[in-house]
């Protein structure tokens, strides 16, 4: 760790904070079945529960992007980190529904502050041509943590009971969290010092590409918010299979097809980069538009391992565009409004995605039944190829493939 290069070691704890980030997120969705159950829970209010914290991320995040762009983004990410791992463990304090409605809108408060800051702050280690693997790493954390949530959430409610699950994945949150604390800013952000004032950022809404990136970016939040929310509880409805096996597959899939899309569309996005201006969105719509087929495969199958593969596939090309698209993101927008750029990218992603999926599908289940939910949100993708299109018509135009103003780049790390 020592030798490690100082861009290197921020990669490392960033991905870690990013990793539990997840866990503590979708814990949540593979004890799912025990909650309903304990608290006697309609789908639609189990789905809301998903909602609830959403919305508090959503709205959250504009105001520590206006602060991010003004203090030390560390400092922003170690305490948002120790306070989203609190709000975890209490979690498994509740006694009523309304309790944890309250400690899982909390656990919003915190990630919105590390999801606000964090991709800007890595990024700017960075140089352009190395942005598209390194931010791939860093979306790593959504499988992965995911998928290390649905294992030991289901694990842990299973043999323990759900409120030891919540207890268990807290604690390494708070340490990293500390550890953030002692981080120092980018260089470009040192030489970039100046203030936006708030309506400054009014800017953001004239930037087509930003918006499209954005609008892209909710439609696949909102397929892959209902799936992460759905799929355990469509395995044990669907397949009769238990909660423990049900977190374990899923999250098995989810960590497998995560890790290879991620790093799949990263290098893509890098490799295409050195030959078009519209690399990384080229990876986006083809990313939307391959996944949809195997999706409806996946929830239309009859057979358990059918099921799986065709996830496998799906949730591949869904990831694949994670990486490529926070770096667009980088490169589209000034230093000086980068975390307020992803404070909006936040709201506005999670606003149309999941913040309102899981209660959606939640309530098509109640009436339709859930293998109709997953479906939906499968062909819901198609949208995202189209805006993805236009996301790289209005870069190649507005931007001719030219970095954001008044960036400085690293040198190779």
């Amino acid at each position: 760790m020592k030798n490690l290069p100082y861009p290197r070691k921020v990669l490392l704890l960033i991905f870690c904070l990013s990793l539990f980030n997840y866990i503590d997120r979708q814990v949540l969705y593979a004890v799912f079945p025990l909650i309903k159950t304990d608290l006697k829970l309609s789908d639609a209010e189990l789905g809301f529960l998903a909602s609830s914290f959403m919305i508090v991320y959503m709205c959250f995040a504009p105001f520590v992007g206006y602060f991010g762009d003004r203090v030390r983004r560390p400092l922003i990410i170690g305490v948002s980190a120790i306070f989203w791992s609190i709000s975890t463990l209490f979690s498994g304090l509740i006694r009523t529904y309304g309790q944890l409605l309250c400690t899982r809108s909390a656990v919003g408060i915190g990630e919105a502050g590390y999801g606000t800051v964090s991709p800007s702050y890595l990024a700017e280690w960075f140089p352009i041509e190395r942005r598209g693997r390194v931010m791939a790493l860093y979306a790593l954390g959504i499988p992965a943590g995911s998928a290390v949530g649905y294992l030991l959430g289901g694990f842990l409610g299973q043999h323990f009971g759900w409120r030891n699950a919540f207890f268990i994945v807290a604690i390494p949150g708070m340490i990293l969290g500390v550890t953030a604390l002692f981080l120092t800013e980018t260089p470009e952000k040192k030489l970039r010092s100046e203030h936006i004032p708030f309506k400054g950022y009014a800017a953001l809404l004239k930037n087509r590409t930003f918006l499209l990136i954005c609008l892209s970016q909710s439609i696949g939040t909102f397929s892959v918010g209902g799936l992460a929310a759905w799929m355990p509880s469509f395995f044990v409805r669907t397949f009769e299979i238990s909660v423990a096996r049900a977190g374990f597959l899923f999250g098995l899939v989810t960590v497998l097809a995560g890790l290879s899309g991620n790093f799949a569309g990263g290098w893509a996005a890098d490799w295409l980069h050195k030959r078009t201006k519209r690399a990384y969105f080229v990876v986006g719509y083809m990313s939307f538009f391959l996944s949809v087929p195997f999706g409806v495969a996946a929830v239309t199958s009859g057979s358990l391992n059918m099921c799986l593969a065709m996830m496998f596939f799906a949730e591949f090309f869904i990831f694949a565009y994670s990486g490529p698209y926070h770096a667009a993101i980088v490169e589209v927008v000034p230093v000086t409004m980068r975390s307020m750029a992803f404070a909006f990218d936040i709201f506005l992603i999670h606003a149309l995605g999941d913040a309102v999926s899981p209660f959606l599908l939640g309530v098509v289940s109640d009436s339709a039944g859930l293998p109709v939910a997953m479906f939906i949100a499968m062909i819901y993708l198609l949208f995202g190829g189209v805006t993805s299109i236009l996301a790289g018509e209005a870069y190649k135009k507005d931007f001719h493939g030219k970095p954001a103003p008044g960036a400085v780049y690293p040198v190779e790390a």
